[in-house]
């Protein structure tokens, strides 16, 4: 199978996950300050879930550059990371309503951690499929933030039974090291020696 059936159906889901998540959104139930306010944990869990999908779609685009073809293990990966994707929209509203309940951020927490592990099974089945000498496995390197990612998802689960906020806290932060660009794919793929 060519890189770009799977590519395009990962784009469809992943606009269909968003458009889920945004469709969630209720207006305020009034005009006034207040209620703005009343509405802002609805619309900063919308903004961290869309970030993370934002930055798991960019990832995975970049991931696919390095792809010459795929084979039956990369699409149950996909599948796989997809799968862990498509709960965003769920554990989203939930922590909508309840963004300091023990029981929502945990879950919430778990299901980052999940994608997490997914998109790492993801990476090593492509770098399985393509050698030790493959354009992913040389630009992926030690992969620092990949390895501190689930670890400070677990934190966060942990968390959310002491402290709910330090647990959104923690989620925040690892998307913020997530939104800077990683240029990793980017500068390997562009090497004269790639």
């Amino acid at each position: 199978m060519e890189k770009e059936r799977l590519a395009a159906f990962s784009d469809g889901v992943i606009a269909i996950i968003i458009t889920i998540m945004v469709l969630e959104l209720k207006v305020p139930q009034g005009s006034e300050w207040g209620d703005g306010i009343a509405f802002l944990p609805q619309l900063l869990s919308y903004i961290l879930s869309f970030i993370y999908v934002a930055i798991y779609w960019n990832n995975h685009h970049h991931l696919f550059h390095t792809v010459k073809h795929v084979d039956g293990a990369m699409l149950w990966a996909n599948m796989h990371l997809l799968f862990w994707l498509s709960l965003f929209p769920l554990t989203t509203e939930w922590l909508r309503h309840y963004p300091t309940a023990p029981a929502p951020v945990a879950v919430y927490g778990v299901v980052l951690l999940m994608a997490a592990i997914a998109y790492y099974i993801l990476q090593r089945n492509i770098i399985c499929a393509q050698g030790k000498d493959s354009i992913l496995k040389q630009a992926l390197g030690r992969d620092i933030k990949g390895k501190l990612s689930p670890i400070l998802y677990i934190t966060g689960v942990a968390f959310a039974f002491i402290a709910p906020l330090v647990s959104c806290g923690i989620y925040v932060f690892v998307a913020l090291i997530w939104l800077i660009p990683d240029r990793r794919i980017e500068k390997r793929l562009s090497s004269p020696s790639s």
